[in-house]
């Protein structure tokens, strides 16, 4: 085997808290897993401020610092944590062929999949200078901390709709940006929101720019895109409900997805279509999309694949 070839028994491709839970469970049950972090090492939450929401955490704890906890549990118990990326995969035969940073080939009994999903932004620079600071793509992680207060929240699809009635009984006002004349949502959807008295839905508006202090979001400035009348909404929360894209290009035509994208699982399971290959977290989850519900499916991830191997191992010929 060449010098830029290597043989594992698991390798887990991305981190988060569905990786690193795979890495911890995979450790532990002695499969001395390797981890490619991906070029985001942490996932999605080490761009989050607070995290209250994740069992015990009573406190609660910035983003970064619970990704890093997870970090050195993994690394304890022995997982071999690696920065890099993944640039191609063979999943044609086994071991399963992953080549890493276009130049190293890993030869893989087991392969468990938490890449996880990027949330879709509108791409203003003022978006990203106050993400995490009143800017947000989680009703759900962070409505919490705008309770009593006014909020804005842009999208017109059903996860839209859901998050605009989930802030709707936390805020006192929530502003619903919708850039066309009309929803997407299910009509179900939309008559949640037509029938929440708290929630005031804006057609034909763009958003423009996020205001704020240079600390934290005091307003958003919107633009009616029929009229051209701007207007500022006094507001302390922006989130933003456009969607996600999973990150799972690089298995398109290997792994089966959904339309959009999303790995597909067997229910109940972590396992793919494809022998030895399992997935978690967020890159096969479009409903729930929560730190402690990846961390669960990458648990089970890691027990799929130590049962997996166990069955190879004793396997009985006639």
């Amino acid at each position: 085997m060449s010098q830029d070839t290597e043989h594992v028994k698991c390798l887990i491709i991305g981190s988060g808290p569905a990786g690193y839970t795979a890495a911890i469970y995979a450790s532990r049950a002695d499969l001395k897993p390797v981890m490619y972090t991906g070029m985001l090492a942490g996932g999605q939450l080490t761009q989050t401020t607070d995290v209250e929401n994740f069992p015990g955490y009573p406190d609660g704890i910035m983003g970064p610092e619970m990704m890093e906890d997870f970090r050195k549990q993994a690394e304890r118990l022995g997982t071999d944590i690696r920065f890099g990326y993944v640039s191609s995969v063979d999943f044609s035969s086994l071991p399963h062929k992953v080549v890493v940073d276009e130049s190293r080939t890993i030869l893989a009994d087991t392969v468990i999949i938490s890449t996880g999903a990027s949330a879709k932004w509108l791409g203003l620079e003022s978006e990203q200078k106050y993400s995490g600071f009143g800017v947000s793509a989680c009703a759900v992680c962070d409505g919490f901390f705008f309770k009593g207060e006014d909020v804005a929240i842009v999208g017109a699809g059903d996860t839209a709709a859901e998050e605009a009635t989930y802030l709707a009984k936390l805020a006192r006002k929530v502003y619903m940006i919708v850039r066309r004349d009309e929803f997407r949502a299910s009509k179900a959807m939309m008559h949640r929101v037509l029938n929440t008295a708290n929630i005031e839905i804006l057609y034909n508006t763009d958003t423009t720019e996020i205001l704020g202090d240079g600390q934290s979001v005091n307003g958003v400035k919107v633009c009616n895109n029929v009229t051209n009348e701007t207007t500022v909404l006094d507001v302390t929360g922006f989130f933003v409900a456009i969607g996600h894209k999973p990150n799972t290009d690089i298995f398109r035509g290997v792994i089966h997805m959904d339309e959009t994208g999303y790995i597909l699982t067997r229910p109940g399971s972590t396992e793919t279509n494809v022998e030895g290959v399992f997935c978690c977290g967020d890159a096969q989850d479009h409903i729930y999309r929560q730190a402690v519900t990846a961390a669960g499916t990458g648990c089970m991830a890691a027990i799929d694949a130590e049962r997996y191997l166990a069955a190879k191992e004793h396997v009985v010929t006639a």
